[in-house]
């Protein structure tokens, strides 16, 4: 055989392998095609929609925590009525009836009848309590540092449905970016299919495409799970029976400026903490009232029938009583001694709180300013990703660059959408943090 000849049949050879590979390619594209197909998806169901202020508003009406700590108000109401029960007069009134086997007498005269029903009353006063009366304002102070108590829970539940709010928007925003990296996948796979069924693509592009497509139907399922866990946690905090959808971006009003004294008066942990200074003090300033008499007085009629003879029908008492401490062991001193430890204590818990507060209003206007500015370059690098994905799209069409720089072009770009959209969550956050720094929320 001569070279000529043999070097024909080699090219022969090639062609039919080369051509044998194509066919094969071309069989297995539509396979490999459907797998890449994203299934179908159950259509969502309308979910109820609420704005971020009527969900902070149906939150504190119906939330369970709310309802809870409002109990702490009435059991310092109740609590104070029985302190005033102490004060006020008190009235009782009472009936027997007495039976004996027989009368009892002597010389023709009964004294004690066989059959005798006596009804009496008794009123008693307390006519100088200084002690008593002095527990009733301090049971008042108790109802005020209950009320404040219930201020600090509304403003965690509050805060608490906002953040599911947020959450709520920022799984929204994060789906779309899953969606656009599966819509720009999937325009790869069908490009790169359309090549390789018209000779001029390969498998392995085929095959790089198609994983792609399965990565990006993924993370768009798992973005519809977070979205829907956060609505979730959005109907809980509003005691919904279902998942509820956040309506639309909310409007945070921050300020610019704010003096101390505005905001540190506004914020309900330094107003408890306050609050609960003022009941001690007031504990302790009373303190030397129990050290004063107490008086009553006790006014007792009596009717008695049958008389009688050594019983009148009609009789009435007077009883004041009066009462000094002298000496009770040390029981007093100590009990003053304890109550101005605890007045202390509360002081040095507010100071606490103050230093806690100006961090936490410093923090979050310096971490708002530089979060905005991270947002910025985020968005920034999002629609430069964007531009590049595009070019490079464009030139793999015309053979400029190769499928690999296409699924790096995508990757970015979904990347640089996420790590956009975590940003524009972070500034909101940030925002919401700071108004509740400044006790500005919920309003």
């Amino acid at each position: 055989m001569s070279r000529v000849e043999a070097g024909r049949r080699g090219r022969a050879g090639a062609v039919g392998l080369a051509a044998r590979g194509l066919l094969l390619a071309a069989a297995l594209a539509p396979a490999a095609h459907a797998r890449a197909q994203t299934p179908a998806q159950t259509p969502s169901p309308v979910l109820p929609q609420v704005n971020l202020d009527d969900a902070v508003q149906r939150a504190l009406a119906h939330n369970p925590s709310v309802a809870q700590a409002a109990t702490a108000i009435a059991h310092a109401e109740a609590i104070l009525q029985q302190t005033r029960s102490g004060v006020v007069p008190t009235v009782s009134a009472g009936l027997s009836n007495l039976t004996i086997d027989h009368a009892r007498g002597f010389s023709g005269f009964i004294t004690q009848p066989q059959d005798q029903a006596t009804l009496s009353a008794s009123v008693s006063v307390p006519i100088l309590a200084p002690a008593r009366w002095a527990t009733l304002q301090q049971g008042r102070d108790q109802v005020d540092v209950a009320t404040r108590s219930t201020d600090q829970a509304r403003q965690q539940v509050a805060v608490a449905t906002a953040q599911a709010y947020l959450g709520i928007i920022t799984a929204h925003r994060q789906l779309d970016v899953e969606l656009r990296a599966l819509e720009n996948a999937q325009a790869h796979l069908d490009y790169a299919e359309k090549r390789l069924e018209g000779g001029a693509g390969s498998r392995l592009d085929q095959l790089r495409a198609a994983e792609e497509v399965s990565t990006d139907e993924s993370q768009a399922e798992n973005a519809r799970l977070a979205l829907l866990r956060s609505q979730e946690a959005l109907g809980v905090l509003l005691a919904d029976d279902g998942p509820v959808d956040a309506a639309g971006e909310p409007a945070f009003d921050v300020p610019a400026t704010v003096s101390e004294s505005e905001w540190m008066a506004a914020r309900p942990d330094v107003r408890y903490q306050e609050s609960v200074i003022a009941a001690a003090e007031r504990v302790v300033r009373d303190s030397h009232l129990d050290w004063l008499p107490t008086a009553t007085a006790s006014f007792t009629p009596q009717l008695v029938t049958p008389a009688g003879l050594f019983q009148p029908s009609r009789t009435w008492s007077l009883v004041v009583s009066i009462t000094q401490p002298i000496y009770e062991g040390g029981l007093r001193k100590s009990e003053r001694a304890q109550r101005a430890v605890t007045f202390d204590q509360s002081k040095i818990a507010l100071t606490t709180i103050q230093i806690q507060a100006r961090s936490e209003v410093r923090l979050a206007q310096a971490s708002l300013t530089s979060l905005q500015r991270a947002l910025t370059s985020a968005q920034q690098a999002a629609s430069q990703a964007a531009d590049v994905l595009q070019i490079t799209m464009a030139a793999f069409q015309v053979g400029a660059t190769s499928n690999i720089e296409v699924i790096d072009a995508e990757r970015s770009a979904r990347d640089a959408g996420t790590s956009a959209n975590l940003a524009e969550d972070a500034v909101r956050r940030a925002k919401l943090d700071l108004l509740v720094a400044l006790g500005r929320f919920p309003k």
